[in-house]
């Protein structure tokens, strides 16, 4: 079945998969491939006063033909005054309201979280959005919003892949206790920017029993935490494939199996060496390790010899 609406803590709700208008796509038209999404069956459409492209994704709104219901917007404050920011985000995208906007970064409003949320108070109330709420926020930042907001952030959009998931548990448990929901972008991390790591060995071992690909298996892992994904791509094959994510069900075990891998890490890309060759690079500093040893061995034998001719 298609991916379902996940509910927000202001009675609202998300569609569970985004795609995503940055990473790669950051300053350049993206009116095609937005549509393309949309053709696909992407409701749920990110980007951001930082992409430099909301103006593309006003036109692929308005070229898709569909109704303003049927699609979930999200932008993202990236600087400047709040107001004229949102004022100037709902122009480029043709809207009169978005179903999310978020606070980009932290850094953006460091030093004054407090004012900030409250400006983002006014844009919900004001209803230029119908949802507010952060990203990229650690446990303790989310934690100060909280402590002065009078409507608290629907969700935390964060990098999540099995890479960080330990790392994030004590963030993750304290936005269900408040109900905020976990966007994930970058969830196929292990996949796209550090193959190799030892995820990949369940992830691959699950694709063959079920059928998929390794892809799949990241993005229903990332599902079967309860987040929203946000993921993104230029082919409408992988497009697809990141849809039909919904009719894909993991068990208990393939989760843990990823977990346990995860919390291992990634291998560095720049040690990113096979078994073979690291044996091989073990001969070799051995070798010249016993190589130095004999040259320094030689060196004082060499040195007392003639210290010894010399008395």
């Amino acid at each position: 079945m298609p991916f379902e609406k996940i509910p927000l803590n202001d009675g609202n709700e998300i569609p569970a998969i985004a795609f995503g208008s940055g990473s790669k796509w950051k300053g350049k038209d993206v009116v095609d491939a937005v549509g393309q999404a949309i053709e696909a069956g992407f409701s749920h459409l990110d980007t951001a006063q930082y992409y430099k492209n909301e103006d593309d994704v006003g036109v692929a709104i308005r070229e898709s033909g569909l109704a303003r219901s049927e699609l979930f917007v999200t932008t993202k404050y990236g600087g400047g005054d709040i107001q004229e920011a949102i004022q100037t985000s709902l122009t480029k995208l043709g809207l009169k309201q978005v179903d999310l906007y978020l606070i980009h970064m932290p850094n953006t409003v460091a030093g004054r979280f407090a004012e900030a949320w409250r400006e983002f108070e006014k844009i919900k109330a004001d209803g230029l959005a119908k949802s507010i709420g952060v990203s990229n926020f650690t446990l303790e930042q989310l934690q100060e919003i909280i402590k002065t907001a009078h409507v608290k952030p629907a969700v935390n959009q964060i990098k999540f892949h099995p890479y960080n998931y330990a790392e994030n548990k004590a963030l993750l448990e304290y936005a269900a206790t408040h109900g905020i929901v976990i966007e994930a972008y970058s969830p196929l991390t292990p996949i796209t920017q550090v193959p190799g790591g030892p995820v990949d060995i369940p992830v691959g071992l699950i694709a063959k029993r079920h059928g998929i690909a390794p892809t799949q298996v990241v993005l229903a892992w990332a599902k079967a935490k309860g987040v929203v994904i946000v993921t993104t791509s230029s082919s409408k094959q992988h497009l697809q494939e990141y849809l039909d994510v919904g009719d894909v069900e993991l068990t208990k075990d393939d989760i843990a199996a990823i977990d346990e891998a995860g919390a291992k890490g990634p291998y560095s890309p720049l040690i990113r060496i096979t078994f073979f060759q690291r044996a091989r690079l073990d001969i070799t500093l051995g070798a010249v390790l016993r190589g130095f040893c004999l040259g320094l061995l030689w060196f004082f034998v060499y040195h007392y010899w003639n210290t010894a001719a010399e008395r």
